[in-house]
């Protein structure tokens, strides 16, 4: 892959690239029930229009994932991309050729000759806080992208018509049930993410928001806000944290119904790369420790011949659906105590699976056994049933019930183009980068 490329296209080159292909509509790559759409309204005030809705696949269980189709390369072809909020690249395994790539839907990646440098601003942004000085000017941008969950990505990145990694090293660990995907689509508020990317082209509004459906499916959006309901949504500020990437919320205590527990100051990343929630050792123990204390042991015991999940619970038969347990338990409750008490409603679906088995099995994990430290994730499991807004531009986050089930309609008439991008625990691990 160290091989001299083409010349970098001025900003203004770039932006007539995408405008070309945000406008064409690619209707015989794949099923249109899978394909990314534009939505086009008058363009606003401060020079944006318009916004893309993916169509999102996948569940929590037993998949244990969300991905998104997108169209690549030279010539285009479908890729299913991991959503992943919690880390800011977006990588394929690509054919450079592949040292170690692990099982994928589709044929390897083949990336062009066009490759970022190890100066630019892309690069630097990449390996942000930390400074890596180039030997050359003219040497390729590597990156090694390391998980909390001790899975890594080593690749170079490349020039399609975005920049994106060639991933032509995947480490994962033996214990991660691995997402069948063709590689991750970075989501977080770094300047490598793809949302930051189309802001920075002047194509769409610093905005991304998901709706992921408890019965599978769901959908992405990134763009005009046109999506968000104008009332009922609750709006924090963000954290801000100079060093993270994260899309991070807190101070907030935890409540078991109505009943506080003895978890409070806790900081929570929203993460759409971690199919479960994560709790430092201390919070995890205390609302373990909370739930089991509510539960009637005469009609739920403990299923340690389970192996999905660290702790499960089974009943006096088989378990057919959530339904058939949330009797037995009750709201988790964030509440955020800088945002005037504002509070993030976790039903009993939002932390609890039930397996194959029929067993009820607690998806709040502890973080830092698998080495997230005092990270604290909602992962897909609790941002479920409800659309989640990462507003980059205001620094908010906001959520509210919604139904997920099928895209919005707004979308999908017949006018509408499709973008075709031409370029680039114990069950699924955390994505996050380890800092």
């Amino acid at each position: 892959m160290n091989k001299k490329r083409k010349p970098v296209p001025t900003s203004v080159e770039m932006m007539i690239v995408f405008l070309v292909i945000f406008f064409t509509t690619f209707q015989g790559s794949f099923g249109v029930a899978n394909q990314p759409h534009k939505q086009a309204k008058s363009k606003a005030a401060n020079g944006f229009g318009s916004s893309l809705i993916f169509p999102v696949t996948g569940d929590v269980y037993p998949k244990g994932y969300y991905h998104v189709t997108l169209n690549i390369g030279r010539p285009p072809k479908p890729y299913f991309l991991d959503i992943d909020t919690g880390s800011d690249l977006t990588w394929l395994q690509c054919d450079a050729p592949c040292t170690k790539c692990t099982p994928a839907p589709h044929t390897l990646y083949k990336p062009n000759k066009d490759l970022v440098k190890c100066n630019d601003p892309l690069c630097a942004s990449l390996h942000w806080p930390e400074n890596k000085p180039c030997e050359s000017p003219n040497d390729q941008c590597d990156y090694d992208v390391q998980y909390a969950d001790y899975g890594s990505s080593m690749g170079v990145l490349v020039r399609d018509t975005f920049p994106l990694g060639c991933g032509y090293n995947q480490e994962v660990p033996d214990s991660i049930h691995l997402p069948y995907t063709d590689g991750v689509l970075g989501l977080a508020n770094g300047k490598s993410s793809i949302v930051s990317q189309l802001h920075e082209l002047g194509l769409t509004r610093n905005i991304l928001g998901h709706c992921l459906s408890t019965k599978g499916g769901g959908f992405l959006f990134i763009g005009d806000d046109d999506l968000i309901p104008s009332s009922e949504v609750i709006w924090i500020p963000m954290l801000h944290n100079p060093l993270e990437k994260r899309y991070m919320l807190g101070p907030a205590r935890l409540l078991y119904g109505r009943q506080a527990t003895r978890v409070k100051g806790l900081p929570v990343v929203f993460d759409t790369g971690s199919t479960y929630s994560y709790f430092n050792s201390d919070a995890y123990k205390a609302t373990l420790s909370t739930i089991e204390n509510y539960l009637n042991v005469n009609q739920l015991k403990d299923a340690a011949e389970e192996q999905s999940l660290p702790v499960c619970w089974k009943g006096t038969k088989p378990f057919k659906s959530i339904r058939d347990v949330k009797n037995y338990f009750k709201p988790l409750i964030l509440n955020f105590t800088n945002a005037k008490n504002l509070q993030l409603q976790l039903p009993p679906e939002a932390y609890l699976i039930i397996t194959e088995h029929g067993n009820a099995c607690l998806g709040i994990l502890n973080g830092t056994q698998v080495g997230l430290r005092n990270l604290n994730i909602l992962g897909d499991i609790s941002l479920q049933d409800k659309m989640v807004i990462y507003d980059n531009e205001k620094q908010q986050i906001g959520w509210v019930p919604a139904n997920c089930d099928k895209i919005p309609k707004s979308s999908l008439s017949p006018s509408l183009s499709v973008p075709s991008f031409q370029r680039p625990p114990e069950t699924r691990g955390s994505r996050k980068e380890d800092l």
